[in-house]
């Protein structure tokens, strides 16, 4: 379980981490507040591009095509780590319940 635990975090850790690098990035690239970096980097990774805000420098689309690319790569895993061991961890809880249940049962039948 701890296992499961640790891949969890690392993955969130990963997601957190990449939206922290594109906020400061394009906050210096772009010279947009932090807020505007922020929701940027998240409308970019979640791929929805809403088009309101565009990058304007040379070097600004470019780390934005590599962002792109290594960004949701990086976001799709994550979640699909997040969502296996999220799995994983109530498939635990579920066959312990029914484990309990059966038993129980057993007990109650005298076996």
């Amino acid at each position: 379980m701890e296992k499961v635990k640790y891949q969890m975090i690392a993955a969130a850790l990963a997601m957190a981490g990449l939206i922290t690098l594109g906020t400061f990035i394009y906050h210096f690239l772009e010279r947009w507040t932090w807020s505007t970096s922020f929701y940027f980097t998240v409308v970019t990774l979640t791929t929805v591009g809403y088009g309101d805000l565009v990058p304007s420098s040379d070097l600004s689309r470019v780390f934005t095509a590599i962002f792109i690319l290594l960004g949701v790569t990086i976001v799709l895993a994550s979640v699909a780590v997040i969502g296996t061991q999220y799995l994983t961890i109530r498939g635990a809880k579920v066959e312990q319940r029914r484990s309990k249940k059966r038993r129980k049962n057993r007990d109650a039948d005298g076996d």
